[in-house]
């Protein structure tokens, strides 16, 4: 005679053991990859995400706000996801200006930190610059960083900062800019600040002279009030002006699409830029489209 409660207790046991190993495989799977931190030899804070098998790796710096705000979200990292996982890109960020550790104690953070910081000459640009830079010579010496497949791209303050990168480091080969920041006076924050000499010093279009015939990729929706979709367009506009009074070809890309949501990324940007970024480090002929990971889509702030 079969002892029922025996067999009954053997069948639970195994049935938990199969869930077991499911629910494992599919957390061995799914995990994404861990933010790596580390610092520079000038004590500059960074971050890594990607399992890159290559070395040195192709990099897109990718900017948005603090270091782990911007890796750890698939928004964020925007076109870093596909190129990440296709093409063995590593993604690096740093904490932009009034962001995390650069902050400041006592001090206001965000844009209203940008916009005080202006009205007390501080250039938060040129400060960031150079941090970034630090980062790239510190990956190129180490051997991580290939220092001829460098790309960068940023969402919102991270686009404006993406830009400006593109104008300052020779070895950034392109930008993608995702519903960026151009023109600072665009934004609530530099309200009664928007005449300030570094308010107009610091926008993307004071930078167009050195940003003639870099390729840089912008995309806006049509009806942007953040940061002001007439800005942005106009950003682009001087941008080619100064390409065509240096005698050189215009690069810039810039995609004004459809978003009844107002300051957000397009539908279907990410993919887009991955391909187009693609092709600016590797070349267009080893662009064929394949279906990509998307990422999900939200406002921003």
């Amino acid at each position: 005679m079969f002892d029922e409660p025996n067999l009954l207790l053997r069948f639970m046991k195994f049935l938990a053991c199969l869930l077991g190993l499911h629910f494992a495989t599919v957390s061995l799977f799914s995990q994404e990859p861990a933010i790596q931190l580390s610092k520079t030899a000038g004590d500059v804070e960074f971050g890594t995400w990607g399992n890159s098998a290559k070395k040195p790796a192709p990099v897109l710096v990718v900017l948005s706000g603090t270091i782990r705000g911007t890796l750890e979200s698939a928004y964020f990292r925007q076109c870093g996801n596909e190129l990440a996982e296709r093409d063995g890109f590593l993604l690096i960020s740093i904490d932009i200006p009034c962001h995390g550790t650069q902050t400041g104690e006592g001090k206001p953070s965000g844009l209203g930190g940008w916009a005080t910081r202006a009205a007390d000459g501080e250039n938060i640009v040129d400060e960031f610059n150079v941090r970034l830079s630090e980062v790239v010579d510190h990956l190129i010496k180490e051997g991580i960083a290939d220092p001829e497949k460098i790309a960068v791209c940023g969402t919102s303050r991270g686009g404006f900062l993406a830009l400006h990168f593109l104008a300052h480091d020779l070895r950034v080969k392109c930008a993608a800019a995702f519903a960026p920041v151009t023109d600072l006076a665009a934004l609530r924050e530099f309200k009664g600040k928007e005449n300030l000499p570094l308010t107009k010093a610091m926008n993307v279009a004071a930078k167009a002279e050195k940003l003639a015939g870099k390729p840089a990729w912008i995309v806006i929706g049509d009806q942007d009030e953040r940061v002001s979709t007439a800005s942005v367009i106009g950003c682009a506009q001087a941008i080619t002006a100064a390409s065509v009074a240096a005698e050189l070809d215009s690069k810039v890309e810039l995609r004004v699409m459809p978003e009844p949501r107002g300051h957000t990324t397009p539908k279907g940007s990410a993919d887009d830029a991955a391909i187009w970024i693609r092709e600016q480090i590797f070349g267009a002929e080893t662009n064929a489209k394949t279906e990509s990971t998307s990422t999900r889509q939200g406002s921003l702030p």
